[in-house]
Order: structure tokens, then C-alpha cells, then sequence
């Protein structure tokens, strides 16, 4: 039977920049967290998340059910199986969430990532801002090879951010959240162009005592 593992060093990890400050929010911050994604994520006749969640909003539960997406990620957490979904945090509130996620990361030194943004709080660059920071984490911290992305065709801002940050499109593929298709392109980012594409000045505080817990 195997030992769950202690992630206690996770919490001190903080990943910051100029605006923004990215980190694993405590139980109280979640509840906030839930608030932010039941006040809006995107508009109801849009869908850009491949799992349909926000359809919920508003329904009994709902707050309850992002809590437990949280608290479920972190139980289930392997080195070898991991999702880091970091709470975004502007001015010292919550304002999305910003996930970097990877399955025997020490081999494949490979990446993904997802996120949101409450409504209330795009169109400022926060979107674009908190992918560059994990890629930091990833390239510069972990020594990933690659990161990759996708974007359904009806959610151009995404796209535009992997562009943005350097990433090429490779392909497509079809998916469909609420039954009828869509299609998604994908996007990859190599170590070679992040290192050689201008960044966005990123501190990393806490990593070190938290590598075995990434594969490393």
C-alpha cells in the first residue's frame, strides 16, 4: 500500500511577478476561489473548458464541488502523476487559477496547463502574465523540455496568449463539452525557444524542498 505523500512544502511554494502571485490557496481561499468562479468565468453561450464545470454555476454545490476539484487534485497527488493548481493572486485577492500538470514528468519532461480568470478580472493581462510564470517554473525551475497547450477555435484570447508566448500550433484535434464538436488547436513550446523568446521577470521561492515531490 502505497504513502500518500506529505505536501506540506508545496505550500511554501511561491511563484511571483511584478503583479501577480501564484500559489497553492489554503482551505479559507478556496471558498473565495468558488465565489470568483460562481460570479462568472465566461459568457453562458460559450464553453472553453474541455470539462463543462461552469454549467453548474449557480446550482447548489457548486462552491462545494470547486472546493473538492481542489482538495481532490491534492489527495491524488504522485510524483509521477501531479497537478499544480496554483490560486492567482492581484493586489492580495484570488482571481482564477493557474494549473501546470505533467505524468512522469522525470522522463518525459513534458508539461500542460490550464486556467481561468473570474470575468472581473480579464482583459488586463492577468491571463498571459500567470501562464508566463508557470512556464518558469517548468523551463527554469523543473528543467521541462516542453510545454503544451490547446484552445478550442471558439476561445481566441487562449490562443492568442500561447502565441504570445512563444508557442507553434501543432494541430487539431475534436472535442465536444457539451455534445456537438469542436475543434481544438494544440500548441508546443520548447525549452530552446522559451529560453531565446523576451520574458517577463519571474521570482521562484520555496522550490528546492519541493522537487521530490515533482519526480525530481
Amino acid at each position: 500500500m502505497s504513502v500518500a505523500p506529505d505536501l506540506a512544502p508545496l505550500f511554501g511554494l511561491r511563484i511571483r511577478t511584478a503583479r501577480l502571485e501564484l500559489r497553492l490557496p489554503t482551505e479559507a481561499e478556496l471558498v473565495l476561489l468558488a465565489a470568483v468562479a460562481e460570479a462568472g468565468v465566461h459568457p453562458p453561450e460559450e464553453m472553453p473548458f474541455a470539462v463543462p464545470w461552469t454549467d453548474t454555476a449557480g446550482t447548489p454545490g457548486f462552491r462545494d464541488e470547486v472546493i473538492a476539484f481542489h482538495v481532490g487534485l491534492r489527495d491524488a497527488w504522485e510524483p509521477d502523476d501531479w497537478a499544480l493548481a496554483c490560486g492567482v493572486f492581484a493586489d492580495g485577492a484570488i482571481i482564477g487559477v493557474q494549473e501546470v500538470n505533467a505524468i512522469r514528468f522525470a522522463e518525459r519532461r513534458t508539461v500542460g496547463t490550464g486556467s481561468w480568470l473570474g470575468a472581473a478580472f480579464q482583459g488586463h493581462g492577468y491571463g498571459t502574465e500567470m501562464r508566463a510564470a508557470v512556464l518558469h517554473l517548468a523551463f527554469g525551475g523543473l528543467g521541462a523540455e516542453v510545454a503544451e497547450s490547446g484552445a478550442f477555435v471558439t476561445n481566441p484570447r487562449s490562443a492568442r496568449v500561447s502565441e504570445k508566448l512563444g508557442y507553434e500550433a501543432r494541430g487539431e484535434s475534436i472535442v465536444a463539452p457539451r455534445g456537438a464538436p469542436v475543434r481544438e488547436r494544440r500548441f508546443r513550446l520548447d525549452a530552446a525557444t522559451w529560453r531565446t523568446t523576451d520574458r517577463i521577470a519571474v521570482g521562484l521561492d520555496g522550490l528546492e524542498q519541493c522537487l521530490p515531490l515533482f519526480g525530481l
